[in-house]
C-alpha cells in the first residue's frame, strides 16, 4: 500500500484561527470555555467555548464572498481556505473534498433564521462550500455522530489507497445551537460548570463550536512541517443503544485493535493517545474500560474537551490537529480539569505539559448510535527540537 499522510491544517475556534495560535493556548492550559448567559438559547446559564462572531466576520470577509453564507459555512471555509493556500494544491479532477459534521447548518431551523429551511440539509452544505472553492468533485458528507471528524480522516485515506484520489481535503465544524443545547440538555448531560474529563467529580459535557481543515494527501513532498503518516483505521459500531456507548467498550476496543493491527504495531509502540473524554459518566468510564482490555493503560492520555468543549462532528479532526503538533513539538499537554481518577479502571491521564519524545500518536472517538473509531498517525519530522 502507498504511505498516506495528513499534511497543511487549520483550526478557526474561540482559542484563535490558526492552528499554532490554537496549540500555544493548549500549552499555556488557557480554556476557550465562558459562562454564557443567553436565555434565547438556554433558560439557565451555561459554559461552552464559542466563536468570537466580529472576528470571524472580519476574517470571512477578507475571502471577497459574493453571497450570504451561514455562520457554520463562513467557519468551514475560512478556515479550508487556509489550507487551499497553503498546499498550492491545483483543485483538479483528482482531489477529493470531504465535510464532516453532525448536524450542518442546523439552525437554518431556527424561527428568525434568514436562511430557508432547505438551507439546513447536508447536500446544500456540501454544494455551498464546493462552489465558493470551485472543487471539481462533488462533497462528500460524512455525518456519524461524534466520530464524524476522525472518520474523514479514514475515508479519505481509503479513497487516496484505492487511487480515487491523490488529495483530499477535509473540512469539519459544528456550531453551538439551542436544539443541540436543549437535546444534550434533556439528556441531563450538560455539566453546569467546566467539564473534567475522568475525574471522579465530572458533572457532563459543555458543547463547543469550531472549524478544522486538513489535507490528506500520498504526495510525500511538499508536506507540513508537522505532518503525520497514517499507520492503521479502524472504525466499529457496538449497536448497544441510541446514545449509551457499550459498557464493555466492546466497539472502541474492536476498533483500537484492528487499528493496531493494520499497523502492524504492538501496544508498546504508542506514544500517546489523545483520547474522546467528554466527562459524561458513561463515556469516561467505558474509554477506561477498553483502553485496559488492550493494556494500554500505562500510554499517556488526554482529552482537550476542557480546552474547547465537546465540538461535535468536529471534535475528532480538531484533535488530531492538536495531536500532531503535539508530535511535531514533542509535548504532551494537560488534561484541563483533571484531578482525581474517576473511572474504576486505571489509566495515564496527563496532568501536566511535559516534554517527551513522540513518535506515535493513538485518536480514538465514540458517539451516538454505537459508533467508534480509531486511528493511528506516526511522525515524519524528527528535527523540532522539546517546546
Amino acid at each position: 500500500m502507498n504511505k498516506t499522510f495528513v499534511s497543511y491544517n487549520n483550526i478557526v475556534s474561540s482559542l484563535g484561527f490558526n492552528s499554532e495560535t490554537v496549540v500555544e493556548n493548549i500549552r499555556n492550559e488557557v480554556s476557550g470555555l465562558k459562562l454564557i448567559d443567553n436565555k434565547n438559547v438556554l433558560p439557565e446559564p451555561f459554559y461552552s467555548a464559542l466563536i468570537n462572531s466580529e472576528e470571524l466576520e472580519q476574517a470571512f470577509l477578507k475571502l471577497q464572498p459574493k453571497e450570504d453564507f451561514t455562520r457554520l459555512e463562513k467557519m468551514m471555509i475560512t478556515s479550508l481556505n487556509e489550507v487551499i493556500q497553503s498546499s498550492k494544491i491545483e483543485l483538479n479532477e483528482r482531489v477529493g473534498f470531504i465535510i464532516s459534521t453532525t448536524k450542518g447548518n442546523i439552525d437554518a431551523l431556527d424561527e428568525n433564521n434568514p436562511f430557508p429551511i432547505e438551507r439546513a440539509y447536508l447536500s446544500e452544505l456540501g454544494k455551498n462550500i464546493k462552489e465558493f472553492f470551485s472543487f471539481k468533485n462533488d462533497a462528500i458528507v460524512v455525518s456519524n455522530a461524534c466520530v464524524s471528524g476522525i472518520l474523514a480522516i479514514a475515508i479519505a485515506k481509503r479513497y487516496i489507497q484505492q487511487n480515487t484520489y491523490d488529495h483530499v481535503f477535509i473540512v469539519s465544524g459544528d456550531v453551538v445551537t439551542e436544539f443541540i443545547l436543549s437535546g444534550f440538555n434533556s439528556f441531563q448531560a450538560l455539566s453546569n460548570v467546566p467539564c473534567r474529563p475522568y475525574d471522579k467529580n465530572r458533572t457532563g459535557i459543555n458543547i463547543g463550536e469550531v472549524a478544522a481543515s486538513v489535507l490528506v494527501t500520498n504526495n510525500s513532498k511538499n508536506l507540513s512541517n508537522n505532518a503525520v503518516e497514517i499507520l492503521g483505521e479502524s472504525s466499529c459500531n457496538d449497536a448497544n443503544h441510541i446514545s449509551g456507548p457499550s459498557r464493555t467498550g466492546e466497539g472502541l476496543y474492536r476498533s483500537m485493535f484492528s487499528a493496531l493491527n493494520q499497523a502492524n504495531l504492538k501496544t508498546k509502540d504508542i506514544d500517546y493517545i489523545s483520547a474522546h473524554g467528554t466527562a459524561t459518566m458513561f463515556n469516561d468510564e467505558m474509554e477506561a474500560i477498553a483502553i485496559n482490555r488492550l493494556e494500554l493503560q500505562k500510554v499517556p492520555l488526554n482529552s482537550l474537551k476542557g480546552y474547547f468543549g465537546h465540538t461535535l462532528g468536529a471534535s475528532g479532526l480538531l484533535e488530531t490537529i492538536v495531536g500532531m503538533h503535539s508530535l511535531f513539538n514533542n509535548t504532551l499537554y494537560a488534561s484541563k480539569g483533571f484531578e482525581t481518577l474517576g473511572v474504576s479502571k486505571p489509566i495515564n491521564v496527563i496532568t501536566k505539559t511535559t516534554s517527551k519524545e513522540l513518535k506515535t500518536f493513538l485518536k480514538t472517538a465514540s458517539g451516538f448510535g454505537g459508533c467508534n473509531t480509531a486511528v493511528i498517525f506516526k511522525k515524519i519530522n524528527q528535527t523540532k527540537n522539546h517546546v
